[in-house]
């Protein structure tokens, strides 16, 4: 039981619960309302099991990198509170439960696996070559909601599937942007290792105005994915909502002032992705 709690505590599975959301705006919007029971717990099995994957191999991949950087220095797998064979029998056991589950929700999911691993685990890699590894992150964590629609409706290259996409692009620019906001923190130790993060490569004004570029984008989809599927007045509700805690976000990150980082990272981005799965589910389900 302690290497389990050792391995939670290492991935922060409390954060699963922030994750969620993407998943289920695909799955509400797919099912047009609640899907079944059965499906619910599928793609709520699979979304967390994904998220352990992701961060248990992200964990083990940068271990070295991690070591040398004073904000990450004392995590598990550096200190030795956790060892490697614990990290990787968990990762592995995420990924098997990963894989039942697409099974579980059909053909379709199954099919796609291959391309979600290649994302969950080789974006751990991308900050060693490409300036873009904020992007890919967001584009896979864009995959859940994508991934849960393809779920529900057994398909994703229809015209009726334009909002999956909408909500992979939705993702995409939302956790880039804040992604390119939590950098700005280790702009010295990247550096150092030469790693491609745009403040390191650019600077940390680019990387803030960067940041809010993506986040205009971010309300812009949000805006034409409300217009495409009509989406009643719920759904404008939480668009607002949205819109004003990501200028609260925007406003407590400075190129000279980074000590709020972390509320703005944890804090304001979970109220965000539970405001949009209530304004989702509120939409549906109120004229």
């Amino acid at each position: 039981m302690k290497s389990v709690r050792d391995f939670f505590e290492l991935i922060k599975f409390e954060h699963t619960i922030f994750a969620l959301p993407f998943a289920y705006l695909g799955m509400l919007l797919a099912a047009g309302g609640w899907p079944s029971w059965q499906q619910f717990i599928w793609i709520t099995i699979a979304m967390a099991a994904a998220r352990t994957v992701a961060m248990g191999f992200n964990r083990i991949a940068d271990r070295w990198i991690d070591s040398r950087n004073p904000r990450t220095a004392m995590r598990p797998l550096i200190t030795g509170a956790i060892s490697m064979r614990t990290a990787w029998v968990g990762t592995v056991l995420a990924s098997l439960i990963l894989i039942f589950a697409a099974w579980q929700l059909g053909p379709l999911p199954l099919q796609l696996l291959p391309g979600a691993f290649l994302f969950l685990l080789g974006y751990s890699f991308t900050k060693r070559f490409t300036w873009l590894t904020h992007f890919i992150l967001g584009f896979t964590d864009g995959l859940a909601p994508m991934g849960a629609w393809a779920a529900i409706r057994g398909s994703l290259f229809t015209p009726d599937d334009l909002p999956a996409w909408l909500l992979l692009a939705v993702v995409t620019f939302w956790i880039g942007g804040f992604d390119l906001i939590y950098a700005c923190q280790d702009v010295d130790h990247d550096q150092q290792e030469g790693l491609f993060s745009i403040p390191a490569l650019f600077g940390i004004p680019t990387a803030l105005h960067l940041a809010k570029i993506s986040h205009v984008m971010t309300l812009l989809l949000l805006g034409i994915l409300g217009l495409v599927l009509k989406l009643s007045w719920p759904y404008w509700v939480g668009f607002v909502v949205t819109a004003i805690l990501l200028t609260w976000e925007h406003s407590l990150v400075r190129p000279n002032d980074l000590s709020k980082i972390d509320l703005a990272f944890f804090n304001i981005n979970s109220y965000i992705s539970i405001t949009l799965f209530l304004s989702i589910l509120g939409a549906i389900y109120l004229p």
